[in-house]
């Protein structure tokens, strides 16, 4: 029997591994993906972004129907969790069945199992039964994406002490929830079990939310969500967590002065960020060399310093996020075939599904002004916005910088209804790189919240129409 050779072989069926290996099998590549998981689609269709946003918009729906009498609706409502959680576990099943379709319509051959680095040109495979084979390739592809990280003094259980794999399948809804972690993934979670009836407090050592987003932003998002419920102790360390059987208590101390507090929860979420997963992959055996931060080293193709080795997605410099690993594999792929590609990482749009959604691409402010860089502001509040009113959901603003010479955009912010999807708009303008005016002066679709888009260009130019 002819032992195959394959063209690729990508470690790991994430977003950035999938998509690869599709988009080499579209470029005429013998393609195999290997994945542990059993389930293809990685952390974000498994236990991350897919299954975080199904809950996010059924307690949403469970929130709104509570509080639709402004609307005409009057509703007791009940909540059955455990359906909501088998609702969600639908929804990531049929997309990963949907992944396998996608690799068998490519002709990609799906390995089921561990996927080890032998040498260049060689990945050892072992299944759950302890069964190894040898794939034979000209090119590999790691693509294995992050793990959670926790804190020093804490042990993650999930049963008391969850991350947010565990937080997405409590069987309760806690009478008390605290999170450790004010970014994206604490918020977003805290805001599903928030809606459903707990109490939570988030936990964060910087004196501010979402500490990498525009400052503006980021102080508007706080005092909506503190309006919704959710309360905050920021500029906190924490110093312990001990988990019991019915319960966590939470050791905590200002950074200013020291001052010590203890805080009782029924469960802890642990959500202080995420790490390259490269453990047992065999780099620093072959010789792959890693940064001091534990990322794979690549150059400007994706190529680590050992011929015919690429990394993507997570375990490379760059954002956490699946869409950029998606961005990565395709554009690693296409250089493999010889095609002339990049990623502009200045602008890879970053979004918080709570409501309301928080949505960023580009410059701050504060990055505008550490560089130098002379710029205009054009702000326009959702309030004033037709749709906006129409819905109920008047939370929030864009906010557009743009040069105050050239008018070229530099970043946009939005807070509010939809802001993830409005984004997009913002993306592809400055891709193109768009002034405040182009924007102002393409006919936007009326009632709708991307009219907010348009006058915030139009406030840049001191000209907003509505406000």
């Amino acid at each position: 029997m002819t032992e195959i050779m394959y063209d690729l072989v990508v470690i790991g069926g994430g977003p950035g591994g999938y998509v690869a290996a599709i988009r080499a099998s579209q470029l005429g590549m013998k393609v195999a993906c290997v994945e542990k998981r059993g389930k293809l689609g990685g952390t974000c269709l498994n236990v991350g972004c897919i299954p975080s946003k199904a809950l996010l918009h059924s307690s949403e729906l469970f929130e709104e129907t509570q509080h639709g009498e402004k609307h005409g609706i009057i509703a007791e409502v009940k909540l059955d969790l455990a359906k909501m959680l088998a609702r969600k576990d639908d929804v990531v099943d049929n997309l990963t069945k949907g992944i396998e379709g996608l690799f068998k319509k490519n002709k990609i051959d799906y390995v089921i199992g561990t996927g080890t680095i032998a040498s260049k040109g060689k990945v050892g495979v072992t299944n759950s039964e302890g069964k190894s084979q040898l794939l034979n390739t000209k090119n590999i592809l790691v693509a294995t994406g992050s793990d959670v990280v926790s804190l020093p003094n804490v042990k993650i259980d999930e049963k008391r002490i969850v991350s947010s794999t565990g937080a997405l399948k409590l069987s309760e809804v806690p009478k008390n929830l605290i999170v450790i972690g004010a970014g994206v993934i604490g918020l977003e979670l805290g805001s599903v079990w928030r809606r459903l009836g707990a109490n939570v407090t988030v936990i964060e050592y910087l004196d501010r939310i979402t500490p990498t987003m525009d400052v503006e932003v980021s102080k508007q998002f706080q005092k909506i969500l503190e309006k919704q419920g959710i309360g905050f102790k920021l500029a906190h360390k924490v110093v312990d967590v001990k988990a019991e059987e019915t319960g966590v208590s939470v050791s905590i101390e200002a950074v200013a002065d020291g001052k010590k507090e203890t805080l009782s929860a029924d469960y802890v979420l642990v959500a202080i960020g995420r790490k390259p997963y490269i453990a047992g992959l065999g780099l620093s055996e072959i010789g792959v060399a890693l940064d001091e931060r534990g990322r794979v080293k690549v150059d400007k193709h994706f190529q680590t310093n050992i011929q015919g080795i690429y990394a993507i997605g997570d375990v490379i410099e760059g954002p956490m996020l699946a869409h950029k690993a998606e961005e990565d594999g395709v554009a690693a792929v296409e250089i493999m075939a010889g095609q002339k590609t990049h990623v502009n990482y200045d602008l890879v749009p970053s979004v918080i599904y709570t409501m309301p959604e928080v949505a960023c691409v580009g410059k701050t402010e504060e990055q505008l002004k550490a560089a130098n860089i002379n710029y205009k502001v054009g702000k326009f509040p959702f309030l004033a916005n037709s749709r906006a009113r129409t819905t109920g959901n008047t939370d929030g603003f864009v906010k557009i910088l743009a040069d105050s010479e050239t008018d070229e955009v530099y970043g946009v912010h939005i807070i509010g209804a939809q802001a993830g999807t409005i984004i997009a708009e913002a993306a592809i303008a400055m891709e193109f790189r768009a002034s405040s005016e182009d924007i102002a002066r393409t006919c936007h679709s009326h009632p709708d919240l991307n009219e907010a888009v348009k006058e915030a260009a139009l406030a840049v130019l001191g000209r907003a129409i509505h406000i």
